[in-house]
């Protein structure tokens, strides 16, 4: 699915950036423009607030349809296919080089 639409996925994000961004220049545009008329700038208008969450919208539309299959979240789906004895060997917590050869280096000079 994310090969068949991946060039309307990309389109997407783009227009969803650009409307994103075009938002916020016609927001700071109309705040420039009320404090030269000197109006109330409290709230900005609807449509530069329509127009973002739009731009949002369509852009979170396309990076779903660009991302591709979604994988499960439980874990029991990615561990039926490993055996039990590799669950609890975890290579990575091995440590060989720590404090205990400094404080039993004396042990093992006697042992000699």
């Amino acid at each position: 699915m994310a090969t068949a639409f991946s060039g309307l996925a990309r389109f997407l994000i783009l227009f969803g950036i650009l409307a994103v961004f075009h938002s916020a220049y016609s927001a700071v545009q109309h705040r420039t423009y009320t404090k030269l008329t000197e109006q109330d700038a409290t709230d900005t208008p609807i449509d530069i607030l329509v127009e973002c969450l739009t731009g949002f919208i369509v852009c979170t539309i396309g990076v779903v349809i660009i991302s591709g299959n979604f994988r499960e979240i439980s874990a029991t789906a990615e561990l039926n296919d490993r055996p039990s004895e590799t669950f609890t060997n975890r290579q990575s917590f091995y440590t060989f080089n720590h404090r205990g050869q400094i404080l039993y280096e004396s042990y093992e000079m006697n042992e000699d």
